[in-house]
């Protein structure tokens, strides 16, 4: 997959995708059936299968001191597509100017002039423009006007409700991660190196791969089963294992983050990538009376999310 991030500057090679458009936050069932109609317009024009997206989110241009929200860093969320077969990645800027571009001038400016798609497919839900002014009905009458075709995507819903962004990031936020896997059609993970941590888990016993979660929108803090990928390094493969997420307040306070032991691993992770999938909710986190109290909790927490996982 090729990541194009300058739309000023696209090759002819780079052009003339069909692409579905939006944030593409955890890639969720409801992206995946706009990539896949994307993806049927490419084999019939026989073009790329382009993703037309957008970094920063939108919404820490315009809130940048909001609380974290995004599901997935861009790294993930390009992993991702790419797994799903996806050709370009248009991931443009999201600077003052793009802000700024009528819905008209997106339409004709970016999705016509500059990258040329021949065809483009987008959520019934979907917005662009200054002020949000355009939808799916105006890119479809700009479509016309500007010679690439346009397919509209009914929402997706599930027994649970409507999938989006927003349902997942309360499924997390209630520590329900069976529900938020139901909506993402994949379980979801906390992607990023292992850092360096103060090391207490292996004074206790249980040594832990370290992983900040900074700018995503926190799961439910506690305890959970997990499965764990090892991308990079001698050590890579899967492994199944218990992570902690939170502010570990049996040590005072601390920064949250994703403290993952894995079963039956030994050896150096500091510097390598891990994808760490939430499989199931153990418990919330808390602070014991002693450190005793807290090993044995910790090895309870252990056999459980073994059960789970086997």
């Amino acid at each position: 997959m090729r990541v194009i991030r300058d739309s000023e500057f696209v090759s002819e090679t780079d052009r003339g995708a069909a692409a579905a458009i939006g944030n593409f936050d955890g890639v969720h069932l409801g992206h995946r059936a706009v990539l896949d109609i994307a993806r049927d317009h490419a084999s019939r024009l026989d073009a790329p299968l382009g993703v037309l997206t957008f970094e920063p989110h939108p919404r820490e241009h315009f809130a940048p001191d909001a609380a974290p929200f995004r599901l997935m860093n861009a790294a993930a969320r390009a992993h991702r597509l790419s797994r799903l077969g996806v050709d370009k990645l248009y991931e443009l800027p999201f600077t003052a100017a793009l802000a700024a571009l009528t819905a008209e001038e997106f339409a004709a400016d970016i999705v016509a002039r500059r990258l040329g798609l021949v065809h483009v497919v987008v959520g019934e839900d979907f917005r662009y423009g200054a002020g949000r002014t355009g939808d799916a009905d105006t890119l479809r009458a700009a479509g016309d006007a500007h010679g690439f075709g346009t397919t509209i995507v009914p929402l997706i819903d599930l027994d649970t409700g409507e999938v989006s962004s927003t349902a997942i990031r309360t499924a997390l936020s209630d520590g329900r991660p069976g529900d938020a896997t139901r909506m993402l059609g994949h379980h979801h993970r906390i992607d990023g190196p292992v850092i360096r941590g103060d090391q207490r888990g292996r004074d206790l016993g249980y040594p832990t791969a370290n992983q900040s979660i900074a700018g995503l929108h926190p799961p439910r803090f506690g305890v959970y089963a997990v499965r764990v990928d090892v991308l990079t390094g001698p050590h890579a493969g899967r492994y199944d294992g218990a992570a902690s997420i939170g502010t570990r307040p049996q040590f005072g306070k601390n920064a949250a983050n994703c403290e993952t032991f894995l079963f039956d691993f030994s050896g150096d992770l500091y510097g390598e990538e891990l994808s760490v999938a939430l499989v199931d909710f153990l418990r919330p986190e808390a602070k014991f009376a002693s450190l005793d109290a807290l090993i044995a909790q910790m090895a309870d927490d252990c056999a459980r999310a073994r059960a789970i996982l086997a």
